[in-house]
């Protein structure tokens, strides 16, 4: 795993009049989903090909476990990292197998030295080696695809991996199964990812820490939780859409709507638990209140009024409150 410092970066590219990054500065720590969200134009894909040099910055330095990428042979660097991108890439030309080791292969390791690694990657991504290995690209689905195109950035044993809207051409039912498929070798392999996404929930879904872009500059950084109940100014409320009721249900934690436990409730949910399932789970029992416990104690309970009296609460907040920060707020261009 490693760490990733953007220290006031800024790209301004020849014959622009405006800084495509404009200097920014956030930490990506060791091991965490860090998603980079934004409309068509904020930075998104400039600041993550920075990182594997593909661009360098104009002024400022990104460094990676304190070592400035700029000081790194390019091509060193990139082999280092694995690397998605929406269009997959994958060589039309080469078996599935020969698409996954290609690194390695370059890095010196021979095809014996490789298949189990293969074998291991694709079980890893959800594709049966048997079934799979000796098939060529144009055989398999968008879906399919992309986890090849995952297996294969992960096939060095990267401690980085960069991906630009990866699941942005797939339909809602494949995009949803690779995010979950994701989180579960994320659960396993602990890299440090840097995600491009203009789509909200996905950056909710995956994202340990999400950092906002607009035009260049860095709005926002920091959780689902502090984007939704501390939204740094109006672009970020309406972006992540703090002011819906549903919203603060759908990914608020439960704890926000804890009340003294006055009634015996003998159902109990999670401190982890968002507002929307303690709903769903109140509903489904039928009950007044649950008890929610945190490290196996309870701390207090929750009840349908309770719910409800938080999400408006938080909704009432933003809608006072977001205008009156200053924290990266973007100026008139």
């Amino acid at each position: 795993m490693a760490r990733i410092a953007f220290v006031d970066v800024t790209k301004t590219y020849a014959g622009a009049t405006t800084a495509a990054v404009d200097h920014v500065s956030f930490t990506v720590n060791k091991g965490t989903i860090c998603m980079l969200l934004g409309t068509s134009g904020s930075g998104k894909t400039t600041l993550l090909r920075m990182v594997n040099r593909l661009i360098d910055p104009t002024s400022g330095e990104i460094q990676i476990d304190g070592i400035a990428t700029t000081a790194q042979d390019p091509i060193t660097l990139r082999r280092q990292m694995g690397y998605v991108i929406q269009q997959v890439g994958l060589f039309p030309h080469l078996s599935i197998e020969d698409n996954v080791r290609i690194v390695p292969s370059i890095l010196g390791k021979s095809a014996g030295e490789t298949s189990g690694r293969v074998d291991e990657l694709l079980k890893l991504v959800g594709l049966d080696p048997k079934q799979y290995r000796k098939r060529y690209p144009r055989q398999l689905s968008g879906g399919q695809q992309q986890r090849v195109g995952l297996a294969r950035a992960l096939a060095a044993d990267p401690e980085v991996l960069l991906m630009d809207e990866p699941f942005g051409a797939l339909d809602a039912i494949t995009r949803d199964r690779l995010q979950e498929e994701l989180l579960r070798i994320q659960r396993g392999v602990r890299k440090t990812i840097l995600f491009v996404t203009h789509d909200v929930q996905e950056a909710f879904k995956l994202g340990d820490q999400i950092v906002v872009l607009s035009e260049g500059r860095l709005i926002q950084e920091g959780s689902t939780i502090d984007l939704l109940a501390r939204p740094a100014n109006d672009f970020v409320r309406r972006l992540v859409g703090a002011d819906s009721i549903l919203r603060q249900l759908e990914y608020l934690p439960v704890t926000m709507a804890l009340e003294l436990a006055t009634e015996v409730a003998t159902e109990r949910i999670p401190a982890t638990a968002t507002l929307l399932e303690a709903m769903l789970r109140l509903t489904q029992l039928g009950g007044h209140t649950l008890l929610v416990e945190e490290n196996g104690e309870p701390v207090g309970q929750v009840s349908v009024a309770s719910i409800f009296r938080a999400a408006q609460a938080k909704s009432h907040e933003t809608d006072t409150t977001s205008g009156d920060r200053s924290v990266g707020s973007v100026p008139a261009r």
